[in-house]
């Protein structure tokens, strides 16, 4: 089996080339072996790999960048997805997808569900959406993936940030009004795993098992809190950290302006995913022990 994974040096791509070895043959397709803005390169390099599984793990994730490149956005968020819909559906093939919580406009308490009215309030949001309408329009079999504030042991992201900072600075200040449930790459790529294991042979149930799922940990956090749990779980660790978890001061959205709007909602229902193929998710802050744990394994 050739499974073709796009965005194969982001934090997801990396990982998914970890988790998948057991399913077949990877190819990995990076920015230098495939353009996602240029149909044409996509469409040849689907045709010379001809995969029995695309996994689309390749996106703009420029968020302030989004709202002044528009075009850019768009092209590789929305119409990179639709063409590798397109040429999945030639295939008759399965294509994995992955897309954010910024799809939902990001009001409220509750935990929006796949069911939930969409509303994005960011041209990254609105790039994503129109990634998952046109996969969901062209090819049947589809999974689309909705997460959450991705991090991991390596790349760029908030856990890493966060880490770097506390090791110069004492006090440090961090939003405390934005909710969600930070979301590891290994949870993504191990999940991935689990549920294509359980697709592949399930031909005659294409109708339901595709669609769309939310895949997050169980719980929800701060970004502040979130920040607390990182230095104080580094301490613990040994690692030396200059400030101390009661040192990260709470801030407002409004006291840290960005270019882009984020959602002050983030929350993901992840009853479907659980239930459709009998997933249980661990916590977001178990989920945090293991990759500081991997961080420890790489000094």
């Amino acid at each position: 089996m050739r499974i073709m994974i796009t965005g194969s040096n982001g934090q997801v791509g990396f990982e998914l080339q970890r988790s998948l070895q057991s399913l077949g043959e990877i190819i990995a397709c990076d920015r230098a072996t495939l353009n996602l803005s240029n149909e044409a390169a996509i469409r040849r390099k689907v045709r010379e790999v001809k995969p029995h599984i695309v996994i689309n793990a390749g996106a703009w994730t420029a968020v302030d960048r989004a709202e002044h490149e528009r075009g850019n956005a768009f092209a590789i968020n929305a119409q990179a997805p639709r063409v590798l819909a397109q040429e999945c559906a030639k295939l008759g093939i399965w294509m994995v997808h992955y897309s954010t919580d910024y799809v939902y406009p990001g009001e409220g308490e509750e935990a929006f569900d796949e069911t939930a009215a969409t509303g994005p309030v960011s041209v990254y949001g609105e790039s994503k959406l129109a990634g998952d309408r046109a996969v969901i329009a062209v090819n049947p079999k589809h999974l689309i993936f909705r997460t959450s504030w991705v991090y991991a042991a390596r790349g760029n992201n908030f856990m890493l940030t966060m880490l770097k900072l506390a090791m110069d600075r004492e006090v440090l200040q961090v939003v405390a009004d934005q909710y969600g449930s930070p979301t590891p790459a290994s949870l993504i790529a191990d999940v991935t795993e689990a549920v294509l294991r359980q697709v592949i042979p399930g031909a005659a149930n294409i109708d339901k098992l595709a669609g769309v799922y939310h895949l997050a940990p169980r719980g929800t956090t701060s970004w502040c809190d979130f920040a607390r749990a990182i230095i104080s779980k580094g301490k613990d660790r040994g690692m030396a950290l200059k400030t101390k978890a009661e040192y990260i001061n709470s801030i407002l959205t409004k006291e840290y302006p960005t270019v882009a709007m984020r959602p002050k909602n983030s929350r993901l229902a992840v009853d479907k995913l659980e239930s459709t193929f009998n997933i249980t998710l661990p916590t977001w802050d178990q989920s945090l022990d293991q990759v500081l744990d991997e961080v420890i394994a790489k000094q």
